[in-house]
């Protein structure tokens, strides 16, 4: 069998090669790394991969040799937790937030959630597509290849199918995979703040089963937090999702510690998000489970707020994935490479760590990690070509775009920094 493409001459590879779906505790610091590597690609898969310039066999009239000049190449970056699709922004909240005004009186005066909920609504699909479709082009600029998106600025039916249905569209024109989340228990908008009932039974009796009807969301996502969604209420939604077929995501113990970590567990949901406030019962129930701990360190680092406890959670076993949580408010950043550096920086974690939480871990907690997340033969053949000579150097020299180039499906859709799958090659 002959290759479509070889890439050669590849300094450092991190294979990410295990024995397992995704790794923890002292497992995460072996990345199997291959020095003077070559990756041979064949229908969008990796077909060889091996050491120096032994890939003569495999060379047909067709084959495109391509030079990694003796940089490093990692598996394709994964983000695990994003709001992609989304009306409008809120700058005009940053002085407020810099002045010290707490968030509920901006939520108050009609900012916060509510403000983007009304910009979305407002919004044509062909507005939040080329929104959407601008910062998924940063996303593959920073080496991302796969991204999960929620919905959760509609809070209404017609909105949250539109978020989708964008997010879908998204999926089949972009070089970028997305893994579609319904996010319709986001917040609890003004007229139901004495009546959450009545926003659940809308949730669960019309959103959910339309929406799974469609097509449209493979997870449910529920933000379990004081003031948004109580434990029962969350167990309830989750629940009857689960019923419906739906995969289970939580938004859990971000301020306060209600035991989101624990109903995840319960609940058999694939990640439990944030965990800033999460009981050390409930990662140990996370780890029984294998429940992923998805960290997002740059929602601490925009709000100024205490970082989850990544280490306590790593030597206790958890699955460790780390994502952007890319959104206009608590995050509005496209930069999975700062997420990575602040994972050293801030939550005590190393370099190897690090790229193992947003590549096979990652792709553990969207349950892809059959497809992505390492480079092994038969895998999609998705790879970052760095600027760079080893892993360390990612997090070291930090605040800037180290990625040279991006294979999505062995096919080169950023050279040199700059998105080209929209070019002819």
């Amino acid at each position: 069998m002959k290759a479509d493409l070889i890439l050669k001459n590849i300094g450092k590879l991190v294979t990410m090669q295990g024995s397992s779906n995704f790794k923890v505790k002292e497992e995460m610091n072996n990345t199997q790394i291959i020095e003077d590597a070559y990756i041979a690609v064949k229908n969008g898969k990796i077909l060889a991969i091996g050491v120096g310039d032994i890939f003569g066999n495999i060379i047909g009239p067709n084959t495109q040799i391509h030079d990694a000049q003796g940089l490093l190449v990692t598996p394709g970056l994964i983000d695990t937790h994003t709001h992609l699709v989304h009306g409008g922004s809120r700058e005009n909240e940053f002085s407020m937030k810099l002045n010290g005004i707490p968030y509920i009186e901006i939520l108050k005066n009609g900012g916060g959630i509510l403000s983007t909920v009304k910009s979305t609504r407002e919004s044509s699909k062909e507005k939040l597509y080329q929104k959407a479709k601008k910062s998924l082009d940063r996303m593959l600029e920073f080496g991302v290849t796969t991204i999960e998106a929620k919905s959760g600025y509609g809070l209404e039916l017609n909105t949250e199918i539109k978020q989708l249905e964008v997010a879908k569209l998204l999926d089949k024109t972009h070089p970028i995979d997305l893994v579609h989340t319904f996010l319709g228990a986001h917040a609890i908008l003004q007229e139901y703040k004495e009546n959450h009932k009545g926003y659940i039974d809308i949730l669960v009796d019309e959103m959910l089963p339309k929406i799974k009807n469609m097509g449209l969301a493979e997870f449910c996502d529920v933000f379990c937090e004081e003031g948004v969604f109580s434990i029962e209420e969350s167990e309830c939604i989750l629940s009857s999702a689960k019923k419906m077929g739906y995969k289970l995501k939580i938004h859990a113990d971000e301020i306060e510690s209600l035991g989101g970590a624990e109903l995840a567990a319960k609940l058999g949901c694939i990640s439990a998000d944030h965990l800033m406030a999460a009981s050390d019962k409930g990662i140990k129930m996370m780890v029984e489970n294998k429940v992923v701990a998805n960290i997002l360190p740059a929602t601490s680092f925009n709000l100024n707020k205490n970082y989850a406890d990544c280490r306590k959670m790593i030597d206790m076993g958890a699955i460790v994935s780390l994502s952007s949580d890319y959104n206009p408010g608590s995050c509005p950043s496209e930069n999975l490479q700062f997420v990575m550096q602040l994972g050293c920086l801030h939550l005590n974690m190393t370099p190897n760590e690090v790229l193992t939480s947003v590549t096979i871990n990652a792709a553990y907690a969207i349950d892809r990690a059959d497809e992505i997340g390492s480079l092994e033969v038969g895998k999609n053949a998705d790879f970052v070509v760095f600027d760079a000579p080893n892993v360390e150097y990612l997090m070291y020299h930090f605040g800037i775009n180290h990625t040279q180039r991006v294979y999505k499906n062995g096919k080169l859709v950023v050279d040199d920094k700059v998105a080209v799958y929209n070019k002819k090659q």
